[in-house]
């Protein structure tokens, strides 16, 4: 059996007006069209839907099951199509997001709370990963946008909008001689036992770069790739290490001192990433709009500042 949206809806407009003049004049059709759908009908099914009464048309058993189905079905029909136009205009439907960890747990969550409060009938998907694996997710399609660092000069096939920028600070001990201090030099940590990220962060990518323009040689014999990791083996006294102010908070469970670094002062470009060439879906464009633009602005942490606010996704110039 396979019935049209159409057939259905003649089935139940002849059953709620009574008959086939009065369905005809709510259709906006002629009548003998709607008797031969009702009959087309009947012998899809093999059973008669309607019998003539002295006053109007009266439903069979056979037509009263078939008409609350029909209400079911197109019921259902208007409900998805409903759906689908939220959809359309960025009302309902996924935001997927590609983000660093440091990202996804101090930069975004005060934006997807703002951007929540105006569209409660999109369903943000958050995935955390290292900064080429959040690019490359961008690139497949897994990811409808990015919020990551940027190095140099973007891919042509990406387009990038800043957002934020944070500073490097040393992460001290309790207790560490140079801990009470208002701020440091990357070479105040010559000599000084330095607990690594892994190579494959972007943080290591930043601190390699600093130490090697300000010349200081701290001991470099751990290393781990976790925040979480990397913050107890200095608090273990392991030696010291190096992040950007929006990690500064996820290491807060391990007591250590945060000094802003200088000479030089390292900030890393926190930007909206989007695929050249393909348009992102309405809720995305939103997403996108409320994070580059001037309404939302969440308080950050210190040593992190909001970028100025640009106009629609994608106007940015490419860093």
């Amino acid at each position: 059996m396979d019935l049209t949206l159409q057939q259905l809806r003649t089935v139940v407009a002849v059953h709620d007006a009574g008959g086939f003049t009065a369905a005809a004049a709510v259709l906006r059709t002629a009548q003998p069209s709607l008797s031969r759908t009702v009959a087309e009908v009947e012998r899809l099914l093999g059973a008669r839907l309607f019998e003539r009464t002295t006053r109007r048309l009266e439903p069979t058993p056979a037509g009263a099951a078939v008409v609350a189905a029909a209400r079911r079905a197109l019921d259902g029909v208007a409900a998805e199509l409903r759906h689908v136009e939220h959809v359309l205009d960025g009302q309902a439907g996924t935001v997927r997001i590609a983000t660093l960890p440091s990202l996804a747990a101090i930069l975004l969550p005060g934006v997807v709370s703002a951007f929540l409060r105006r569209r409660p009938g999109v369903r943000p998907e958050i995935s955390d990963a290292l900064a080429d694996e959040v690019t490359e997710r961008v690139r497949s399609g897994r990811a409808d946008l990015a919020v990551t660092v940027v190095h140099g000069r973007a891919p042509e096939d990406l387009l990038v909008t800043p957002v934020a920028a944070d500073r490097f600070c040393a992460l001290l001990p309790p207790g560490h001689p140079l801990a009470g201090r208002p701020e440091l030099r990357w070479t105040d940590l010559d000599g000084e036992e330095f607990v690594d990220f892994d190579a494959s962060t972007s943080i290591r990518q930043h601190v390699d770069r600093a130490l090697a323009e300000s010349g200081s040689r701290p001991g470099r014999g751990v290393a781990a790739r976790n925040i979480a990791a990397v913050a107890g083996l200095v608090a273990a006294g392991l030696g010291v290490t190096a992040v950007p102010g929006l990690v500064v908070p996820l290491t807060g469970f391990a007591g250590l001192a945060a000094v802003p670094l200088a000479d030089p002062v390292v900030r890393r470009r926190i930007a909206l990433v989007l695929p050249r060439g393909r348009r992102p879906v309405p809720a995305a464009s939103a997403f996108a709009g409320l994070l580059t633009g001037a309404s939302v602005r969440p308080p950050l942490p210190a040593h992190v500042r909001w970028a100025a606010p640009v106009g629609p996704p994608g106007t940015g110039d490419r860093a």
